[in-house]
Formats: C-alpha cells, sequence, structure tokens
C-alpha cells in the first residue's frame, strides 16, 4: 500500500534527554496539527531533525532515537552542530527568512551557509529516498527545504511531489538580488505542486520563474522539461474547534477555577465599565512590527487622549532566536519603546502597556483571547498569521474586534477584520478608536462571518485540499498528445533501424542539435557535435539531413567543409553532401522592405528585443525581454502583421522566443517531401522543437519516429526532454 511521506525541517516530537533516557512528547502547533490526519490516516512517514545533534548522541543513543521515532511514525534526519549554525541559523534564517520578508538590510549572502545549504538538503533527500517506495507521495514543507524536491526527482522521476511554502515568496525584483536564485527555483521545480499561503506569494514566484528561468507559464502551470508544475494557493487554517471548545470551557469555569493571570484580567476589566483591553501577541520577530505597534500606541494615546486610564495594551512577545544580533537589539528597542510609553503616560493606578515576554501555556493564551476586546496584530510582513484566526475563533459571544495588518496573508480572506497598512500609525490609531467604539451588532456581523469561513476552511481541511490538488497533477500530462520516446521505444527503433535498407534521418538544429543563445549568432556547433554528425553521416545506407531555418551564408561557414546533406532558410536552399548549393524556391523579398519598420518599431518599444534579417525571412526575437511585456508585444505584433500578409502570401511563424516572417510557400515539410520523393525509404526519424517543425512531422510518412524536444503540444508521435536527451539519442545510433 502506497504511503504519503512527510517532510519538514523539524519532527513533529520533542525529543529531550536526560542522563541517557529519552523524553518524547508530542508537538503542539499548527503544521502539527494540519498534518495530524495525513500522518496517521495516509500510512505516512514523518521525516525531520530529530532536535539533537550528532554530538550529543553516540552509536548507541542514534539507535534508541531512531526507534523511539519510528514508534510514532517518523524519521530522524541526523545533523551535525556546525550543520544547525549554517543550515539553520545561517542560511535558513540569516538568508532566506529576512530575504523572503523583505529585509534585505539584513539578509546575509554567505558561501559556506549556501554550501551547507545544500548538503543538509541532501541528507535529507537521502533519507527519504531510503523511505521511498513506488507508488508513495512526498510532501515537503517550507524555506529550509527549498532544494529538496529536485533532489527527490531527480532519483525516483515517477515520485508525486509536493512542497507547500509557509512564509512569503518575495517579488521579482527582492528575489533576484539572491546569488543563486536559479539553483533555488529549480529545486522547487522538482515538485508537481506548488503551494503558497496566497495568490501575490504565487504571482511573485510565476514572476521569478519566468524573468529568471524563461520558462513558458501558462495560467498557473509551468512547462518544465517534460512534466508540467502546478502553483496554487492554499491560505492555512487552524484548529477551529480546538480554539473554540476551549474558549467555551473556559467562560463556564468558577471564578475560584480561574488561573491567576485571568483573576488579574478580571479585576482591570472590573475596575471600570470603560475599561477596555487590546491583545498582542507575536514571536519577538523584526518581521512582526513591534516597535511600530508601541510607537502606533503611543500616538494614539496622544491623538485620543480621552482613552488613557481606560485602555490597556497586554503585549505578549514569544522569545525567538535570541542568539541572533538583529533579534537581540529587538528585543532591546521593545524593551525601551515599553519603558518610555509607560514613563510617559502611567499613573498610580494605570499602566498603559502590560508587556511580558516568555512564552505562556495554553490555557493562558485562551485567558488572554476571552478577556481582550481588540487584538492588534501589524506585522509589517507576514506569511499568514494564525494568532489572528486564533483570536477570532476564541470569540465565542462573537464580540470583538480584530485590526489586521495588510502585509499579512491572513487579511486577503479576513476582509471583515479593520485592515491597515502598518506604517500607518494615522490608520492604526484611527482603527484603535473605531475598534473600542464600535456597536454590539456590527460586531457580531463581522465575526459571524469570519468565524463561518475559519470553521469551514480548517487545518485539516487546508491540508485535505493540498493532498487533493496533488493527486489531480497526475492527469496534468495528459495535455501532451505524444509519448515520451522511452528506452523501450528506443531499443524498438533501434532494431527497426538496424534492419532498414535505405534511412533518412532529418535534424532541425537550434532548440534540438543546440540549445538556444541569447544571439543566435553564437550557436555554432560545438567539437562534441560535430563528431557526432560526423559519426552519424558515416553510417551506411543512411542519409542525415539538417534542415533548419538558419541561413545558408550561416550553415556554409559553420558546416561547408562537411559533406553533409544541409536544408536552410527553412526550405529555400539545399546542399547534397559535398555539392553546391541549389535553390528549392524561387522567393520574393520585396516585402522586407515593408515589414522591417514594423519590427523596428517593436524592437524600440520593446527593451531586449532585436531583428534577425535572414536572406528570405526576418525574425523578432524575443528571448531576453521582460516576459509579461514580451506576451503583450507578441499579440500585438501578431494582429498587426495578419492584418498586413493576408494578401500577400507571407506566414507568420512561432517559434521559441521569436516570431519569424516568411513566404507561405516555403515550409519544412515541403523540403522533407521532396527528399522523400527521391528514394524509397524504409526507416524515417525526424526531430525538431518548434512550430516550424510541425510541417516535417505532417509530411513524413505514417510509420515514421517523429519526435519533439520539449514538452509541447505536437503532432509527432514521441517527445524528448531537452538537447541533452537529443545527443544521447543520435549517439545511440551510432552505437547500434
Amino acid at each position: 500500500m502506497s504511503k504519503t511521506i512527510i517532510v519538514s525541517n523539524r519532527l513533529p516530537l520533542q525529543v529531550q534527554l536526560n542522563n541517557n533516557d529519552l523524553e518524547i512528547t508530542p508537538s503542539v502547533g499548527g503544521l502539527a496539527t494540519g498534518m495530524k490526519s495525513v500522518h496517521k490516516d495516509g500510512d505516512g512517514i514523518w521525516i525531520g531533525w530529530s532536535g539533537l545533534t550528532e554530538e550529543e548522541l553516540d552509536a548507541s543513543l542514534e539507535k534508541k532515537v531512531d526507534a523511539a521515532v519510528a514508534k510514532e511514525n517518523c524519521a530522524a534526519v541526523n545533523l551535525s552542530q556546525n550543520d544547525i549554525d549554517n543550515f539553520y541559523y545561517g542560511f535558513s534564517n540569516r538568508t532566506l527568512w529576512p530575504l523572503f520578508h523583505y529585509f534585505m538590510e539584513y539578509t546575509e549572502f554567505e558561501k559556506d551557509f549556501w554550501e551547507s545549504y545544500k548538503r543538509v538538503n541532501q541528507k535529507f533527500a537521502d533519507v527519504v529516498i531510503e523511505h521511498l517506495e513506488d507508488g508513495d507521495k512526498v510532501w515537503v514543507h517550507d524555506y529550509q527545504l527549498l532544494l529538496l524536491p529536485q533532489l527527490i526527482k531527480e532519483k525516483k522521476p515517477d515520485t508525486s511531489i509536493g512542497f507547500f511554502l509557509h512564509i512569503p515568496f518575495p517579488s521579482y525584483e527582492i528575489f533576484r538580488t539572491f546569488p543563486w536564485r536559479e539553483e533555488l527555483l529549480t529545486g522547487m521545480l522538482g515538485a508537481d505542486l506548488l503551494g503558497f499561503h496566497t495568490y501575490d506569494y504565487e504571482r511573485h514566484f510565476l514572476s521569478s520563474i519566468k524573468r529568471i528561468l524563461r520558462l513558458d507559464v501558462k495560467f498557473n502551470e509551468i512547462i518544465y522539461h517534460d512534466r508540467i508544475v502546478k502553483v496554487d494557493s492554499f491560505p492555512m487554517g487552524i484548529d477551529y474547534d480546538k480554539f473554540h471548545n476551549a474558549a467555551k470551557q473556559h467562560t463556564e469555569l468558577n471564578s475560584k477555577d480561574r488561573s491567576e493571570l485571568q483573576q488579574r484580567l478580571d479585576d482591570h476589566i472590573q475596575s471600570s465599565e470603560d475599561t477596555k483591553l487590546i491583545l498582542s501577541i507575536d514571536r519577538l520577530d523584526y518581521t512582526k512590527g513591534i516597535p511600530n505597534r508601541i510607537r502606533a500606541f503611543e500616538y494614539f494615546l496622544n491623538k485620543y487622549p480621552q482613552f488613557k486610564e481606560k485602555v490597556r495594551l497586554i503585549m505578549l512577545s514569544v522569545p525567538s532566536r535570541s542568539n541572533v544580533p538583529q533579534y537581540q537589539l529587538l528585543k532591546k528597542e521593545t524593551d525601551e519603546l515599553v519603558g518610555r510609553v509607560n514613563g510617559k503616560f502611567a499613573t498610580v493606578s494605570w499602566t498603559p502597556i502590560w508587556y511580558f515576554y516568555r512564552s505562556m501555556p495554553f490555557d493562558n493564551l485562551i485567558d488572554l483571547y476571552t478577556s481582550a476586546d481588540v487584538a492588534l496584530i501589524t506585522p509589517v510582513r507576514d506569511g499568514m498569521n494564525l494568532v489572528a484566526k486564533e483570536y477570532v475563533a476564541t470569540r465565542t459571544n462573537k464580540d470583538g474586534v480584530l485590526i489586521l495588518s495588510e502585509m499579512a496573508g491572513a487579511s486577503k480572506e479576513m476582509n471583515e477584520a479593520l485592515i491597515i497598512n502598518p506604517n500607518n500609525f494615522e490608520g492604526i490609531a484611527d482603527a484603535i478608536k473605531q475598534a473600542l467604539e464600535m456597536p454590539k451588532e456590527e460586531q457580531v456581523s463581522r465575526n459571524t462571518i469570519l468565524q463561518k469561513r475559519l470553521e469551514r476552511y480548517s487545518v485539516e481541511k487546508w491540508a485535505m485540499e493540498f493532498m487533493k490538488s496533488l493527486d489531480a497533477t497526475k492527469n496534468l500530462g495528459q495535455v501532451i498528445v505524444s509519448k515520451k520516446l522511452d528506452n523501450s521505444i528506443q531499443q524498438e527503433m533501434f532494431s527497426e533501424f538496424k534492419q532498414a535498407k535505405n534511412k533518412l534521418i532529418l535534424l532541425d538544429y537550434d532548440g534540438t542539435l543546440s540549445g538556444f543563445q541569447d544571439n543566435p549568432q553564437n550557436a555554432s556547433p560545438d567539437a562534441e557535435l560535430l563528431k557526432l554528425l560526423d559519426n552519424i553521416n558515416d553510417l551506411p545506407n543512411t542519409d542525415m539531413v539538417i534542415i533548419s531555418g538558419r541561413d545558408k551564408e550561416t550553415f556554409e561557414k559553420w558546416f561547408g567543409l562537411k559533406d553533409y546533406s544541409l536544408i536552410t532558410d527553412h526550405g529555400v536552399w539545399l546542399k547534397k553532401n559535398d555539392r553546391k548549393w541549389e535553390a528549392l524556391e524561387r522567393i520574393k523579398t520585396e516585402w522586407m522592405e515593408n515589414i522591417r519598420p514594423i519590427l523596428e518599431t517593436f524592437v524600440d518599444r520593446t527593451p531586449g528585443t532585436f531583428i534577425e534579417e535572414k536572406k528570405y525571412s526576418l525574425a523578432w526575437h524575443y528571448r531576453k525581454a521582460d516576459p509579461e511585456l514580451a506576451q503583450i508585444r507578441t499579440i500585438e505584433l501578431n494582429t498587426v502583421l495578419t492584418s498586413l500578409i493576408s494578401n500577400n502570401d507571407l506566414s507568420v511563424l512561432k517559434g521559441n522566443k521569436v516570431i519569424e516572417i516568411k513566404s507561405s510557400s516555403v515550409n519544412k515539410g515541403r523540403a522533407a517531401s521532396r527528399l522523400l520523393s527521391a528514394k524509397d525509404y524504409d526507416f524515417i526519424f525526424t526531430i525538431g522543437d518548434d512550430w516550424t517543425d510541425e510541417y516535417m512531422f505532417e509530411e513524413v510518412p505514417e510509420g515514421s519516429y517523429t519526435v519533439k524536444v520539449g514538452f509541447k503540444k505536437t503532432k509527432a508521435k514521441y517527445y524528448v526532454k531537452d538537447t541533452k536527451e537529443v545527443r544521447n539519442i543520435l549517439s545511440k545510433f551510432t552505437e547500434n
């Protein structure tokens, strides 16, 4: 039976070592709760670091840890202290965390951190592959493991892999500053489904995919080699019932059974009927906007002095990464700001801010949630922010007001909250006043809608929706009509090739024999390719023809000393073996004078594009242009050209990041047809990568082997991944 393998940086367990005895307790939290059903019901294994370094474990203790976590359906990845320092505290938290949260001034690009990140991702991959069986699914979580999907896919290409990022994905302008950006994106593209909290993060990711890797994106699908990678947003929920039921039980407690904290809160609430509590709960992290929140509260007290001695801000800051310099500075700044505001406004009976720097047990969190009239959640950048959702879930009477930063992912689905800009103190002060004075009916109306949504889209529903979408990716490949030219088909093909008497091999050049270059003139054949072509050309009873849109002069320069058969300009010129060039078509070129100025206009308006002028065609290349601008311009240009060429016997060909205008009477299919009529071939192999090659695929007889390079809709019977695979297959012709 197939299983689901969950992979995260940490196991959902607290593993502690006390005098060589292990204590293991389940973790409590959003991810652990959300994945519970996937982990248990899906016969799953959870893979992650145990929390103990290699230095803390000898061989016998390591076996004990492995055995103990195995009982919980988990498997541990062993990490050294050096790994933790460089991979976790270094690259994950001093490079990726600040960069993805837009704090470029805190971002460190250290090569040692990067090398450690790669090594640790490989360690995770080794453990995953060790437990992976055919038919299993893998769900990888978060920014610590961005390279992992590709590392798994390389070893187990048929495995269904999902990846979810729990933090924001930054805009292209931020992400492009990252030195190893291509490697990171490629690592993520090992997944079949990539999930983000919001459409904004999804959009930023797709923008980087288009601009950095130059891949084709159709809506939310990325065409990547021989696969389609789906990208979607899945806003993470909470365990709604847990928080709502805990709040219900809390309200039913007798006064004597209430916690000390709750009794203190009650004393304050009962001191005056005008008394209000504003709650703020965060990890102490620079992304949470805590100093801004304190300054905004100070601004509120100055702007609306009528609320002095009536309103108190309760701030709970949970310690986080206290060994990192930025966090130490943040703690110092927060302490000073709290001291300053309290010193400025406090009276004998009133302190404006109650500040707690500690973590609190669940029951005390419920005390705070249920006692607060307003929740003030103002991160400057946050992937989701579940505190906002937890506060709303605990409002059993549907009262209370949530003030939420528009920079938190949760704001996209919690429109009934008061949405603020965390940098606008005026706006925050006004929102606090609005919240404190909001009529009960309006509070109930807003929270009713919010609670229904939170209850419906819980963390378990989030996990279920993701897994459902991952299963659906198995059908994405059906848009391609061709089959993969796998080993079994290749063996059959080479067997036919061996037995055939007359063999024809038709080869496209750009994108097939040679990869694309920003400048087409830089795509001249390398020594390895020339040797391969020589070997094929020398095969007995075999006619090899390179058939290309390239001009005759370029091919003469590249292959003039070879006795290859060449067809250029999409079928205008033919050179057989070492004979002279002969014209297959008589082509007019007067039209070029009218079309060239139009293309020049588009070059002027579209940076990164250029015109390639051939003898019988004009090509507008946009490989280096901004992908989104290029998409708009190609539609515009196609519209303009279509209206101009309708009565001029011209065709517009859309190639790989190029639009080419040429005579309608010329195409590779017509040229191939002439070759086929000259000899009776009993084996034909033809391969190409773009629309110009479709004419060849249509023209050759039914039993031919037609092969498309890349994962695209085609009339070819088969497809291969890339130029590397093309060369590999061609070399096998010579071996056979």
